[in-house]
């Protein structure tokens, strides 16, 4: 397996996401109707930027171990980063959707800006419709 780079992301935002990414791992045994109900506790918030979503995204991706026997994918990934934009005081939605002609599930986080991690691979001529998004 050849190694790939990570991307450079500033130390306090590494930490932060490492910490996001823990508990997204520790939530990932959880039944999907609790980890809905942790992140509507996030609901008081206010909003964060997308310009900062998108650097926690980043952040989330670039702490993911490479030694992690379990699944580190879209679901997990997504919730890590609501968590980290939480940890810094601010909310971002978590959405969980899906799209036909293959039938796939995809999940991403979003502020009313924009989302990060929604478009993909081929999701350009096959977008992804929300089906559930958080909170």
């Amino acid at each position: 397996m050849v190694p790939t780079a990570r991307p450079a992301v500033p130390f306090p935002d590494r930490l932060v996401a490492a910490v996001a990414l823990a508990l997204s791992l520790a939530m990932s045994w959880w039944p999907l109707r609790r980890q809905i109900a942790a992140v509507r506790l996030l609901r008081g918030l206010p909003y964060a930027r997308l310009a900062r979503l998108e650097t926690l995204y980043t952040a989330v991706l670039a702490v993911i171990p490479s030694w992690w026997p379990g699944r580190v994918a879209c679901m997990e990934i997504s919730l890590a980063t609501v968590l980290a934009t939480a940890l810094t005081g601010r909310q971002a939605r978590w959405v969980l959707g899906a799209r036909f002609l293959p039938d796939a599930a995809h999940a991403w986080a979003e502020v009313p800006e924009g989302a990060a991690g929604r478009d993909i691979g081929d999701a350009v001529d096959r977008p992804w419709t929300p089906v559930l998004s958080v909170p």
